[in-house]
């Protein structure tokens, strides 16, 4: 039995550059982990059932990244394999944009593969998770980097291991529905990897930012309050905005001074997922 951390993510910024013909968006971003997240335990059953408890509230089994993770992986091996109670700590906020849906995925596609000990690489396991959603991959390369296609094409990156804080305003927001808006900016210029990892990647933006600000005022209050400390941004699709701290005890003071109803935590960006680190340390 172990259990193993599923980190969150940031979008240090996020360009879409246009849209494909199967609908999906061609982008440029930056991810980082945060060393904070949800946890996925793991403990082997004496049958071949594959048992999430608690269950997710909200989430029906058949659209539950964990156990859907768990089956794809299974389906890919001809020999029998011993059954799995998988148990969920959920800290990271659904519908935030921190990608806590794709990194349960990613922990679960790797905890697995210890546990059956299949020695899948982790090109394979990322080919698998992206059939489960564009953010898996880099989970589960467990590596910063700069992003682009629709989010799988991965080159490592090494942005400032900076402090953060991290806001959740009160309100879940469809990546669907905002990817959906005639109003989304879709046509900014691509750019060069070499200019965005010599930058500072405050100098770029978030594009569905406007879009997710008209749809949700309380997302643009709570930007509006974060920016007066510094610059402030949406990741992925929202609803999480975060700012940026040199300093742990920075953050934590602009932390105590927010506004009531406003949920969130402050975390430190890592280059190196805590998922991966962990799992060294296991071997």
């Amino acid at each position: 039995m172990f259990t193993l951390p599923s980190p969150a993510k940031l979008n240090l910024f996020l360009h879409i550059n246009g849209r494909r013909p199967d609908g999906y968006h061609e982008l440029q971003t930056l991810f980082q982990f945060l060393d904070y997240g949800d946890d996925v335990g793991f403990s082997p059953r004496d049958d071949d059932r594959i048992l999430l408890d608690p269950a997710l509230p909200g989430v029906p089994d058949r659209d539950n990244l964990i156990l859907l993770a768990a089956l794809a992986l299974r389906r890919t091996v001809d020999q029998p394999l011993c059954g799995v109670n998988l148990s969920l700590t959920k800290r990271l906020p659904m519908g935030g944009g921190l990608g806590g849906g794709s990194s349960n995925a990613a922990t679960t596609l790797l905890g697995l593969n210890r546990l059956w000990q299949l020695g899948r690489s982790c090109e394979e396991l990322a080919e698998l998770g992206l059939q489960l959603g564009a953010d898996v991959p880099v989970f589960v390369r467990g590596f910063a980097a700069w992003g682009e296609g629709i989010g799988e094409k991965l080159t490592p990156a090494e942005p400032p291991e900076i402090w953060y804080l991290v806001l959740k305003p009160d309100c879940n927001i469809s990546t669907g529905l905002i990817f959906s808006e005639q109003g989304l900016t879709r046509d900014t210029p691509r750019i060069k990897i070499a200019p965005a990892f010599e930058g500072d990647a405050s100098r770029y933006r978030n594009d569905c930012e406007d879009v997710v600000c008209r749809l949700y005022p309380e997302v643009k209050r709570s930007l509006d309050w974060l920016a007066q400390f510094g610059p402030a941004r949406l990741t992925g699709t929202g609803a999480c905005i975060f700012g940026r701290f040199p300093t742990e005890s920075k953050a934590q003071k602009v932390w105590a001074s927010r506004p009531s109803g406003i949920t969130g935590f402050v975390a430190r960006g890592v280059n190196l997922s805590p998922l991966h680190k962990k799992l060294t340390e296991l071997k």
